[in-house]
């Protein structure tokens, strides 16, 4: 007794007895709890290691010294202590033999090269199984229990000890002889820590018999053989796949299922790859080869359903609860007397019956197992394929993303190539267009043309007109996608914008033979905040295929201003839309089945742009349509009111100005652009000079000193970029400076120099434009001379006395025929009626313009409506 040994030795510490039973007790106390803990947590390990291989489950050790200091607390309740001497005595029998088959295969099996030189403890490349050390063990066990109980004899029993030693000894190494050692090692290791290990399935290579496999083992066992006689090399560190933390090599494996280095623990824990790197080594797949060999081939599909699973729960819990039934029906024996039969039989009745009830609830419990386990495999399976599908799904993914940035990268290189085109092919363009607009701009304000040779100059700047606006409109496209289009909002006069737009196209709908209403709800604000290029933009694009496309009827435009919101509704009684082209009606180049109803053709640009510039303003652009029966646009934008501004003043006339004359130098490589320049300022009273590139206009500087210079910047040698920038450095001259460029794409972009964009005009240039910057720059006041206001415009006609239906079809012929001078002649005689000389004046026009669908439109719409036409009889 511990008690007694404690109290002698603290009553030399202690003068009085009582003092020295305390501090024994409390001694005793700490000391019984830090052993039972301590033995509570050495079970934990064993705890630990069983439940993660069985459940791949680790809730931590904690969990398992409570469980085990539970599991104490009841046998200690159960008062199993008083058979204590005999589980000892019955467990140092198992204990003796598992200890010895490990020693024989350290001191037999190594040596012979029946196992593997070295330990492995690796879990991914062991059996779940070894018969090796299992079956030696069982062996022994069973002998030396047997011959604890008495099987063999009195005399046999005090040997049961030594039997347990030796039957270990002699089993470990004929079991590893006879299996060839096969089952130590479940398959190669992927690196280079155990070069002795063997495939699955195959001889391992330290499985060699007779006296060589025996020095082979010797040598291996007493030191591991070193590649080319080098020195052992130091491990290398590697990362767990699934847990984060580092390891040597030779405390990981490499797992097919995560394709990467996996520590023990992970690998144990892990449910999803049913050891998938060693299939034939799990206790299910042995137990299933065993039963193969021990079994009919008729039980095969029983085996493979389940019942295998089940037999192989079964060998596990009936021992067990057999061993502890055992030891309860052990202790109340114990507890009766010899002479009580009775009760003794009460006992065995009992047990029996309990024993009956257990073994019927451990079978359905071991069934349900099973059932479990399969549902859980089948649930793992269709993960498992899941996964798979998921993960071939982002490898598409993946390989469609880097398609889709290949793509992007050859669109992006496209797009650039494209604006460097439209850059290049715009310059270009505008170069000659400059001159001709320019000149038919200076022709057209000359009051000495004659009224013939004014019409040849209207068409000369209409047909110019149209090609700069195919240009600007490609232009305009490039700059919105690429996100370089600014807006020059300024205040705007909107009574008169609006006007000037209405009267723009009444004249068009009246040479149509078409009416053109403008409606306007509510007052307009005198001035509003906006960008007047880009909404005249929206509005010609919108209000000209209103026109173009309507060959009867009218178009109707109607304008309402409410709350600092504007609202535009163009509407005409056209051909209408189909549903289908409704859906890429502002696709770039999209024109539509209606196309051939106008006029002359387009690019199919203008109403991209328009929506295009409707949502850069911070506007909507919607569109209804019905085939047949025409389109309504409708336009909101937000055009702020200013207050406290005067009216814009009236389009004049410059003809001079105010004050000292003023000197402005020309810079540009094309000689024609520079008399264009000179033709038109020179009659205002500017002094001029020339130069033809960047280095000439730092030379003339200094002795011409110039207050304004026109800068052209594509030109040969220096550039404008490079000359304005030395005009800024090196201080030459403090002249104001406008850029005229056909470089469209240089407009509004950041520069090093400072130029803002109202300092840029592009080519060609608009006259009035190009005045009004010098006029303020320069602070001049014009001489003007008043222009003389344009004529009212006639109403449109509503409606007109038509020819008689013979007349009609005779003319229908001729257009259809398309056949001018047969056209004239038809209408020569229908104009012999003054009556119908409206009418004759509407088509002849029509004729000079060649809109010979508008004209068959109004003579179907003629025939349709006279009260004396009949079908036409073939």
């Amino acid at each position: 007794d511990p008690n007694q040994m404690y109290l002698v030795a603290y009553e030399y510490v202690f003068p009085h007895y009582g003092w020295a039973v305390a501090a024994t007790a409390l001694f005793v106390v700490i000391s019984q709890l830090k052993i039972n803990v301590t033995n509570a947590y050495a079970g934990s390990l064993a705890w630990s290691n069983f439940f993660a291989r069985l459940t791949h489950s680790h809730p931590g050790r904690v969990v398992w010294v409570v469980f085990n200091t539970l599991i104490a607390l009841m046998l200690m309740e159960m008062n199993l202590f008083q058979a204590l001497g005999r589980v000892l005595g019955l467990y140092s029998n198992i204990a003796v033999a598992w200890m010895m088959a490990v020693v024989a295969d350290l001191v037999i099996n190594k040596p012979l090269g029946l196992s593997p030189p070295g330990i492995e403890f690796r879990r991914a490349y062991l059996y779940d199984i070894n018969p090796v050390g299992v079956g030696a063990m069982g062996i022994a066990s069973v002998l030396s229990v047997a011959a604890y109980l008495g099987l063999f004899g009195t005399s046999v029993q005090p040997w049961a000890t030594f039997i347990a030693l030796g039957a270990a000894l002699v089993a470990s190494p004929l079991i590893a002889w006879a299996t060839g050692g096969r089952y130590y090692l479940a398959r190669e290791d992927s690196g280079a820590d155990d070069q002795g290990a063997a495939a699955p399935g195959g001889t391992p290579p330290f499985a060699k018999g007779g006296w060589g496999g025996f020095l082979h083992g010797w040598r291996n066992f007493h030191g591991r053989q070193i590649p080319n006689g080098g020195e052992v090399p130091t491990s290398i560190t590697h990362t767990c796949c699934i847990c984060g933390k580092d390891y040597e090599g030779e405390d990981l494996a490499h797992c097919p299922a995560y394709q990467d280095h996996i520590c023990s623990l992970c690998c144990s824990l892990d449910a999803r790859c049913d050891d998938l790197c060693k299939p034939q080594a799990r206790l299910g797949a042995q137990w299933g080869n065993l039963l193969q060999r021990l079994l009919p081939n008729a039980a095969q599909p029983y085996l493979d359903a389940g019942l295998g699973h089940y037999l192989l729960l079964m060998a596990g819990i009936l021992p067990v609860m057999g061993l502890l039934i055992g030891l309860l029906y052990y202790q109340e024996v114990l507890a009766l007397q010899a002479s009580d039969s009775a009760r003794l039989a009460a006992v065995n009745a009992t047990f029996i019956k309990l024993s009956a009830a257990l073994l019927l609830i451990a079978g359905v419990v071991a069934w349900w197992l099973v059932l479990t386990h399969k549902s859980r495999q089948v649930a793992q399976e269709e993960s498992n394929r899941q996964t798979e599908l998921l993960m071939r799904e982002i490898e598409s993914h993946r390989h469609t993303d880097e398609l889709l940035q290949k793509a992007k990268e050859t669109a992006d290189q496209a797009n650039q190539a494209k604006s460097r085109y439209i850059s290049a092919i715009s310059h270009e363009l505008r170069t000659p267009l400059n001159s001709i607009l320019g000149y038919a701009q200076i022709l057209d304000a000359d009051a000495g043309i004659p009224d013939n040779r004014r019409q040849a100059v209207s068409v000369i700047r209409r047909s110019g007109d149209h090609l700069l606006s195919l240009i600007e409109g490609t232009l305009d496209i490039a700059r919105i996608e690429g996100g370089k289009l600014t807006l020059d909002k300024r205040p705007l006069d909107f009574p008169s914008f609006v006007q000037e737009i209405v009267a723009m196209f009444e004249p068009q709908a009246r040479g149509k033979g078409i009416s053109f209403d403008y409606q306007q709800q509510g007052e307009l604000p005198v001035n509003v905040r906006t960008d007047p290029r880009r909404l005249r933009q929206i509005l010609i694009n919108l209000l000209g295929n209103a026109v173009k496309f309507t060959a009867s009827g009218g178009v109707v435009l109607r304008l309402k201003y409410q709350r600092e919101m504007a609202h535009f509704e163009i509407e005409d009684s056209g051909p209408g839309i189909p549903p289908d082209e409704l859906e890429r009606i502002f696709e770039p180049f999209s024109r539509g089945s209606a196309a051939h109803v106008g006029a002359t053709g387009g690019t199919g640009l203008g109403l991209t742009i328009a929506k295009m510039l409707t949502d850069l303003m911070g506007g909507e652009m919607k569109v209804e349509s019905r085939p047949g029966q025409g389109s309504l646009f409708q336009v909101r934008l937000y055009l702020p009111q200013m207050h406290n501004l005067q009216a814009a003043s009236p389009r004049i006339r410059r003809v001079g100005y105010v004050g000292v004359r003023q000197r402005i130098l020309i810079v540009d490589n094309e000689a024609t652009d520079r008399e264009f320049l000179v033709n038109l300022l020179e009659p205002l009273g500017f002094q001029l000079a020339q130069a033809a590139s960047g280095q000439e206009c730092l030379d003339l500087i200094p002795r011409f000193k110039p207050h304004l210079i026109c800068m052209d910047l594509a030109m040969p040698g220096m550039d404008g970029w490079e000359t304005i920038r030395r005009l800024r450095e090196g201080g030459l001259s403090d002249a104001q400076i406008v850029i005229i460029s056909a470089n469209a794409f240089d407009q509004g972009n950041d520069n090093e120099v400072g130029m803002r964009a109202e300092d840029f005009i592009t080519k060609p240039v608009r006259i009035d434009d190009l005045l009004t910057w010098i006029g303020q720059r320069l602070k001049l006041e014009w001489v003007s001379a008043d222009v003389a206001p344009e004529p009212a415009s006639a109403p449109p006609p509503t409606e007109w006395h038509a020819p008689p239906p013979d007349a009609l079809r005779a003319l229908q012929a001729q257009i259809e025929l398309g056949y001018p001078r047969g056209i004239s002649g038809k209408l020569d005689d229908i104009a012999a009626d003054p009556v119908h000389l409206e009418f004759v004046e509407v088509m002849r026009r029509l004729a000079k313009q060649f809109q010979f669908d508008s004209m068959q439109e109004i003579i179907r719409k003629a025939l349709a409506e006279h009260p004396h036409a009949r079908p036409d009889v073939d």
